[in-house]
């Protein structure tokens, strides 16, 4: 017996937020896996993105080692925040095409990130929010002990007790608004707000999960620094994919329309 598939709700009663499923505890490892199919199935496009983060990469770093300029670090850092975002749209694209199906297309992939610059901007801009108050606690955290003053053992490992609290605190609040936002608008239409919020609220519900998904993340950052960020031309678009599978697994975003 067919049975009738229920209407979407008008665009004026959509929900807040986005539901999510319970995810296993190991389910980042299975996302890691279908990230490297995508790789594989499309390897020109995924490593020409990973070569431009791994450039850009470069970029930042030798600017600011030749000019050994903090602010102007600031200022490029600042400048990546906004980058990063839109070249991760072009990945989250070449896995939507492969699981439609079709041939992933450097076009396509541009097309999508026009069409979503607009959320991508309002959502790199919560971003940018978030990172310049983290760099004001740092220097606050650095008010409290004097450059000029004999460090003491214990003053030292206070210091850097206190700098990784603050610092991991942030790091969460960007992660949890970070992990599923950005593919939920390239995936459908929806506005920053919800997209951040839905991320936030399905982190916070399989919060074993999420750990297990950091540390792997945290792995492949410190694997790539060890290769003095040649890594990041591979470990970023592998990441990028796995994101994707990791918001189509855990968020059910059926009742808005899908992207074009």
């Amino acid at each position: 017996m067919h049975t009738p598939k229920t209407a979407k709700p008008p665009p004026d009663q959509l929900p807040f937020v986005a539901p999510c499923r319970d995810i296993g505890l190991w389910a980042p490892l299975r996302w890691l896996k279908l990230g490297y199919r995508d790789m594989i199935a499309a390897p020109r496009l995924s490593l020409a993105y990973g070569l431009l983060i791994m450039l850009l990469s470069y970029g930042v770093s030798a600017l600011a080692y030749v000019f050994g300029n903090y602010v102007l670090l600031f200022v490029l850092l600042s400048g990546f925040v906004f980058v990063g975002p839109v070249i991760a749209i072009g990945l989250y694209e070449i896995s939507r095409s492969l699981a439609r199906g079709q041939t992933p297309a450097l076009a396509e992939g541009w097309h999508a990130t026009r069409s979503h610059l607009g959320n991508t901007m309002i959502f790199a801009l919560v971003l940018l929010i978030i990172f310049l108050v983290w760099v004001r606690a740092g220097s606050m955290v650095h008010a409290f002990f004097p450059p000029n003053a004999e460090p003491q053992l214990k003053d030292l490992a206070l210091f850097l007790g206190i700098g990784s609290a603050v610092g991991s605190i942030f790091a969460v609040i960007v992660f949890s608004a970070s992990a599923f936002s950005l593919p939920m608008m390239a995936d459908r239409k929806v506005d920053a707000i919800t997209a951040v919020i839905t991320s936030v609220n399905a982190v916070l519900r399989n919060k074993l999960s999420m750990v297990v998904w950091i540390v792997l993340i945290v792995a492949a950052v410190g694997l790539s620094f060890a290769t003095l960020l040649v890594g990041l031309g591979f470990l970023m678009p592998l990441i990028g994919h796995a994101t994707w599978h990791a918001y189509v697994e855990t968020i059910d975003a059926g009742d808005w329309p899908l992207a074009e």
